[in-house]
């Protein structure tokens, strides 16, 4: 697995990205990018296993404004029109959705709990998705573990504990 995430150094040429999923072609890596516009656009020839931008990004990318599921449905499936097998979407207060490269969309709304510090809960969230996918190969079980990862993330001072993570596991799909 290899995750490219943010942005690139200056001095660095603007298609690292690229370049690198390049390289990588045919050699059975699963490749995450969680980038903004031409970063995450110029990839997508590669056809990266996930990708990872949030509702602005998303919207940004297509110059629209994501307000509601829907639209992510829609604007997902626009990239992967262009190559993105699957398109994790992270919407902070209002949640997230996943669009699977089978064409099953899974969305849930954030878990209870306050906002200490967003920084890094979009990472968490990859990691988790991550996590649950190379457990179980269940894109379902994947999409619970990343966002309950970035949101236990974001409830805390610093990056989510196991513990935390499996108590928002636990309530979430409770409610689902």
């Amino acid at each position: 697995v290899l995750v490219l995430a943010g942005s690139i150094p200056t001095g660095l040429p603007a298609t690292i990205y690229q370049d690198i999923l390049h390289r990588l072609a045919g050699k059975e890596i699963l490749t995450v990018v969680d980038a903004t516009g031409n970063l995450l656009c110029n990839v997508l020839e590669h056809h990266p296993f996930l990708i990872k931008p949030n509702h602005h990004e998303l919207g940004e990318i297509f110059d629209v404004t994501i307000d509601d599921m829907e639209k992510v449905k829609i604007y997902a499936g626009k990239l992967q029109e262009q190559g993105a097998r699957n398109v994790l979407v992270s919407m902070g207060g209002k949640g997230a959705a996943l669009l699977t490269e089978k064409g099953d969309f899974y969305h849930l709304p954030a878990p209870e709990g306050k906002l200490v510090n967003s920084v890094g809960a979009g990472d968490s969230m990859v990691a988790g998705f991550l996590y649950g996918y190379l457990k179980s190969g269940i894109y379902e079980d994947a999409f619970y573990y990343g966002v309950c990862t970035g949101s236990a993330s974001a409830f805390s001072e610093n990056l989510a504990t196991r513990e935390e993570v499996d108590t928002l596991l636990r309530n979430i799909k409770n409610r689902a």
